[in-house]
């Protein structure tokens, strides 16, 4: 934890050796690159002097650290920054101790909390009252889903902000002004392939082009002085962030669509950035018998041993296992009956309430169950020699009422 000043070692001059995505953090709004409609937005609620408790959400290196300095020193307001990785409950007492001091001194405190979301309910739950009566303002930072991720009682509190990856065009301007702190050049080649591998994350460009240039010395920067600086490409995926769900949700409908190229390209986005094996299984387990069902009954067996097989030899063999299932997946016939006949038994149930059993359905295991008509005329299918018996089995009121609608794709068992 620290301060202000601590968080953000900006002034002229200071800090020399700090890394250049530090030296380069800007100190005014109309320094800051890309956000425009946000920064917009903030300043017109800074402009009085005063800032709401909000949520800067956004993927990595899109500014939200440097959003959180800016808008404190807007407002001209003491700063205290946490990791919530680090910090728990006892570092969120001290602070709100420090807060109330400053507060009858007429000082007031912004609380920014970077991963916001690694906090759990029972943290987050301790900030809610000091943020309710304003001991201090909020300002939480998250790549995931604040929806999900932050607890409704704060969420509602707060005014959360969508910040967008930086577009080409903008972070470019980011690592020319890198290169006029360093006053270095670099060749048309390098500077694509940074771009390229940096993906909009303004930290992880800034951070190659200084590896970049260290390795370049007093020449212009090269492609492969920007590929040894960055070793490997930076594949954009976060297990439980907006990634995680934009990619899976390609995996789903690849499949769906019955594209097996796109399908395994998905599957190994998720693979490749390191995704748990067995959330992909169940995917497709769940894909096995959503999507593919009754038009393929051999599908739901064949997502199952993939899991099972995925399960018992580990990565990276199981890409193997997980491969072949969602190749099968992709290249079966469709049918979507289970889902669709669940959604109309669910609206039934909705629509009529609680219906009684039939008593010829119900079971009779005592004499008064039995004397009650529980059981009687029930009708064995085994005795009937099409092996179907001649009976309503639906709440009588529902006699008649369908949920299954057969798919034309839809196999029949033992066809």
């Amino acid at each position: 934890m620290g301060d202000q000043e601590e968080l953000f070692p900006i002034p002229a001059g200071a800090e020399p050796a700090a890394p250049l995505a530090t030296r380069m953090r800007p100190r005014k709004f109309d320094q800051l690159v890309g956000q425009r409609q946000v920064v917009d937005v903030l300043r017109r609620l800074t402009s009085s002097g005063h800032l709401p408790s909000i949520v800067l959400w956004g993927p990595p290196g899109s500014g939200k650290t440097t959003l959180a300095g800016l808008l404190a020193g807007e407002t001209n307001a003491r700063m205290v920054s946490m990791s919530a990785v680090t910090a728990g409950v006892a570092d969120l007492r001290k602070v709100v101790a420090e807060a109330r001091v400053h507060r009858r001194a007429g000082l007031r405190t912004v609380l920014f909390i970077d991963e916001i979301h690694r906090f759990n309910k029972a943290q987050q739950d301790a900030i809610l009252p000091h943020v309710e009566d304003g001991t201090v303002t909020l300002i939480g930072a998250t790549t995931e889903n604040p929806s999900f991720e932050v607890i409704s009682p704060l969420l509602s509190r707060s005014r959360v902000f969508r910040l967008e990856q930086l577009d080409r065009d903008e972070l470019k301007q980011v690592v020319e002004r890198g290169l006029q702190e360093l006053q270095a050049t670099i060749e048309d080649d390098a500077m694509e392939t940074l771009l390229e591998v940096a993906r909009g994350d303004a930290r992880v460009a800034l951070n190659g082009l200084e590896a970049a240039a260290a390795l370049a010395g007093e020449g212009a920067i090269s492609l492969d002085h920007v590929e040894r600086a960055l070793q490997q490409r930076h594949l954009l995926y976060d297990r439980a962030g907006d990634q995680h769900y934009d990619i899976v949700s390609a995996l789903i409908k690849s499949v769906r669509g019955s594209d097996p190229d796109a399908a395994v390209y998905w599957m190994a986005r998720m693979l490749e950035a390191g995704e748990d094996v067995m959330f992909v299984a169940r995917r497709l387990v769940i894909l096995a018998a959503e999507d593919i069902g009754l038009a393929d009954p051999q599908a739901l067996p064949v997502a199952v041993a993939a899991q099972q097989a995925a399960h018992f030899v580990g990565m990276p063999e199981a890409v193997l296992p997980l491969t072949e299932a969602a190749l099968y997946l992709a290249l079966a016939p469709k049918s979507n009956s289970a889902l669709t006949s669940y959604g109309a038994a669910r609206e039934l149930i909705q629509e009529t309430g609680n219906e009684s059993v039939p008593l010829h359905l119900r079971n009779a295991p005592t004499g008064l169950m039995k004397s009650m008509g529980y059981g009687r005329g029930y009708k064995y299918a085994h005795d009937a020699e099409s092996g179907v018996a001649d009976q309503v089995h639906m709440p009588e009121k529902l006699k008649g009422r369908k949920v299954y609608t057969p798919n034309p794709r839809d196999r029949k068992p033992g066809k």
